[in-house]
């Protein structure tokens, strides 16, 4: 099994397959894999697929990078002929890269817009969508903040949104402390940028700029560990990698409304309202055509690719979501 380290990113369930064809686009810069070296293998569930070689190239979430990352390891170890490059430079940029023929999938927290699906078709190129996990956005606080433990979505949004006049924790709720809030999130390529400011401030991409942007889920994390007053949000994963150095806060929709907290379970069953979301895969119709390509998405929608969903920390999908998938690569 995958025995790498989660370095980016979070997890995004999807939770229903779309079995229509969309355009993409690219990303930059990013983390190659690496080349694996073994023999035979299992890469669909059924039998191995023999002499299969080429290069697969994968951009986009970083939070969708640590499942494609961990299945580009494996199936590069059962496949020695094949080289598997992932890189995270952000949903946006990976849709770009992918609309400029210069990868072959893009990992996506979003899904692809209209604009991208018509930039793709002008080049007589269409993509795949695949959701492949359930992915909850955390936001989270520092372990010393013991009073923003349950915050309601309204009261996120004064934090967030574009123009906020909040500065001070006390300016959401008069009995919290008169220190200066320190945020941190993702950049303005990032799906989850895009997700959460559509959720929680009401339009997607319109945000305070008073906060520390990241597109390494890992710098958030550290950001966010190292100042008491902090407050960022990223995939459930990055959470849970971390927990013991964050707090998660418990969403309440509305005032009168249950706090939740993410889980597996609150993720997977849609109470974790409304940061709940799938996250997906997104490979070109033509590179699907590419026995090596094929083989690599049967992979990661098969028995094996399932279980690294789970074991870098995102939420399955059902099992006849993933035949779905498999379906379309058929």
């Amino acid at each position: 099994m995958f025995k790498g380290v989660l370095r980016k990113g979070s997890i995004v369930l999807a939770s229903t397959v779309l079995a229509f064809t969309l355009a993409a686009c690219g990303n930059n810069g990013g983390n190659n894999t690496g080349n694996g070296a073994a023999e035979g293998g299992n890469n669909t569930g059924t039998e191995a697929v023999k002499d299969l070689s080429g290069e697969i190239r994968i951009d986009g979430s970083s939070t969708v990078f640590p499942i494609t990352q961990a299945v580009a390891e494996e199936f590069m170890n059962i496949n020695n002929g094949v080289n598997v490059t992932v890189s995270e430079g952000g949903t946006s940029t990976g849709f770009k890269k992918i609309i400029n023929g210069e990868i072959d999938i893009a990992d996506a927290s979003r899904k692809v817009k209209d604009e991208e699906v018509a930039d793709l078709k002008a080049k007589n190129e269409e993509v795949v969508e695949m959701p492949v996990a359930l992915d909850g956005i955390t936001v989270v606080i520092n372990k010393e903040n013991t009073w923003a433990t349950e915050m309601t979505v309204e009261e996120l949004k004064m934090i967030w949104q574009k123009d906020s006049k909040v500065k001070l924790w006390s300016d959401v709720r008069p009995d919290w402390p008169k220190e200066e809030i320190k945020l941190f999130g993702p950049g303005t390529s990032s799906g989850t940028f895009e997700y959460f400011t559509e959720e929680i401030n009401g339009t997607k991409n319109e945000s305070t700029t008073n906060y520390t942007p990241s597109e390494d889920d890992n710098v958030l994390v550290t950001g966010v560990a190292g100042e008491k007053n902090s407050l960022g949000y990223f995939g459930f994963a990055y959470y849970e990698e971390n927990a013991d150095k964050l707090t998660a806060v418990a969403i309440k929709e509305t005032a009168d409304a249950a706090a939740v907290a993410p889980s597996v379970e609150t993720i997977g069953d849609g109470s974790y309202k409304p940061l709940s979301r799938p996250i997906f895969i997104y490979p070109l119709k033509s590179a699907l055509a590419k026995p090596h390509i094929a083989e690599f998405v049967k992979y990661l929608n098969g028995e094996e690719g399932q279980a690294l969903v789970e074991e870098v920390g995102y939420i399955k999908l059902s099992a006849e979501d993933y035949k779905k998938n498999l379906d379309m690569v058929k």
